[in-house]
């Protein structure tokens, strides 16, 4: 069987690094390049954990040698910088996946919590990487937007009760996420001293995933009540959300059946926790319901789900792969 070639730009981060990790393992998807802004080193030296398993130099990233080396890539690279990348690796007739946010949103919504758009041309036709609700979208297509990971947790912790949700009541979502979320840049929020046996919410009801949130839920931004918070934590991601509903229904069934051929979802019969999907492209969702109120626990590896496994999967379809191939399943438990 032929491999199809691919490419991440972006590798020395935590979600480059992650990438690299599954695409060395990928029974098709086949790592022939890796770059960054600088290049001029090895996959070694910039990441230690990888001496005796890859080789490769990382080279400073280049369209035309992309070009020649991959059929898809894959962008790891800060917002802004990302749609710089896409509009010239299209040209030169490559598949992208990018995981910033510069593909996500419309133009008036993004340019209202990021910066202006300079490739709007492709921002019309990119697909949202989120293969529960866009599957069938996701396959041939060209560019994919690769979710961010609180709109992940908390959109497919909603779905499946949307259809049963009081129109116009609070979507309440409260999260908790690891530091490697931030990325690698050094901060005084994310200074061990500050994040040590501490807890603290950031951007509360102000967080630029709330407008991803409700885009791709089909409600107002009025709706959309989200706070983040920052946990002691490398990395793993688990939100906690409230909705108002009506009629006559079991939860865990809706749950159960919304979800029973989704390849990446897990309905849990007892409350969820990060440690059972860390590592994985799994995310686990557990509901409670009393009276009108639905409590809903959501659960993803905000590295995995939330970035990388998600991007390859998006790939596997893109390319006509099955969505699980060569997707890590396996927790890191204990």
């Amino acid at each position: 069987m032929s491999v199809i070639n691919v490419g991440v730009i972006g590798a020395s981060g935590y979600t480059g690094l992650e990438l690299v990790k599954i695409l060395l393992k990928h029974p098709k998807l086949h790592l022939s390049y890796v770059a960054n802004t600088e290049g001029g080193t090895t996959l070694e030296k910039l990441h230690p954990s990888l001496a005796k398993v890859a080789s490769m130099d990382v080279q400073k990233a280049d369209f035309d040698a992309c070009a020649v080396a991959c059929e898809l890539v894959f962008l790891a690279l800060p917002h802004q910088t990302a749609m710089a990348y896409v509009k010239p690796l299209l040209e030169k007739g490559l598949r992208v996946v990018d995981l910033s946010a510069d593909y996500r949103l419309p133009q008036d919504i993004y340019e209202a919590f990021y910066c202006p758009h300079t490739d709007t041309k492709n921002l019309e036709h990119a697909v949202y990487g989120l293969p529960e609700l866009f599957a069938k979208e996701l396959k041939g297509a060209k560019l994919v937007a690769n979710p961010g990971c609180f709109p992940t947790s908390a959109v497919l912790g909603v779905l499946p009760f949307l259809s049963r949700r009081v129109k116009g009541t609070p979507i309440i979502v409260d999260s908790k996420t690891g530091v490697s979320g931030a990325g690698k840049k050094l901060s005084d929020v994310t200074h061990f001293v500050n994040v040590n046996d501490n807890l603290f919410a950031y951007n509360p009801l102000s967080h630029r995933h709330a407008p991803e949130i409700a885009h791709k839920l089909g409600v107002t931004l009025d709706e959309v009540h989200f706070v983040p918070h920052l946990c002691p934590l490398t990395r793993g991601m688990l939100s906690s959300i409230y909705i108002q509903v009506e009629g006559d229904f079991d939860a865990s069934s809706v749950l159960e059946e919304f979800y029973k051929d989704a390849k990446h979802v897990r309905a849990s019969k007892n409350p969820v926790d990060m440690k059972n999907v860390a590592g994985t492209n799994f995310c686990d969702i557990y509901v409670k319901q009393k009276g009108n109120l639905l409590f809903i626990s959501s659960a993803i590896d905000n590295l995995m789900r939330g970035a990388s496994s998600a991007a390859v999967a998006n790939a596997n379809l893109m390319m006509g792969l099955e969505e699980d191939l060569g997707i890590p399943n396996i927790a890191y438990v204990p």
